[in-house]
């Protein structure tokens, strides 16, 4: 099974991420999503996006037509996976950045691998599980190198991390 992670779109999905997004089976979002919009534009095989939200997942901060589907989003998630569960959240509860993988695992021991947002910064922490996944920044904001997102290839015995980063767009090539 192969899971698009992505996180801190704040409003814009990078099209070349939702071009690779469509050859995934789920899409799971970090948070900060931004707008319903971008949710809309995930479109993986099997048309099945989950999403959290994030500390900027609030209805002032979301386009007004569009603010009564934030009701709908959870501030973490569990999901079963083939070989294990994948634990979602964003992240910004976590207060020292430095003892975050640390405190994530404390959180959730009985996951096989956590994928949070928040920082914008690429992290594939798979020494030891559970994993502490975040895949950056999807769209256009503090990408840090560019944007990027994971593919977790997710099997009964075996799972796998494809992290995935484009260079950042130019105004021109919007």
């Amino acid at each position: 099974m192969r899971i698009a992670l992505l996180a801190d779109t704040h409003g814009y999905l990078d099209p070349r991420i939702a071009e690779r997004v469509a050859r995934c089976d789920l899409a799971v979002h970090a948070g900060d999503i931004g707008s319903a919009q971008v949710l809309d534009q995930l479109r993986p095989r099997s048309g099945e996006v989950v999403a959290i939200r994030g500390n900027n997942d609030i209805p002032a901060k979301w386009p007004a037509a569009e603010r009564m589907q934030l009701d709908n989003l959870e501030w973490e998630i569990t999901l079963a996976l083939p070989g294990g569960e994948l634990v979602a959240v964003h992240g910004h509860r976590c207060r020292s950045a430095a003892q975050r993988h640390q405190r994530l695992r404390g959180s959730y021991p009985r996951a096989r691998a956590i994928v949070y947002g928040h920082s914008h910064r690429l992290a594939c922490d798979d020494a030891v599980e559970p994993w502490v996944i975040n895949p950056g920044a999807a769209g256009r904001s503090r990408t840090y190198g560019g944007p990027s997102f994971i593919v977790l290839i997710a099997g009964p015995r075996r799972w796998r991390l494809e992290p995935q980063r484009f260079p950042p767009l130019t105004r021109q090539g919007e």
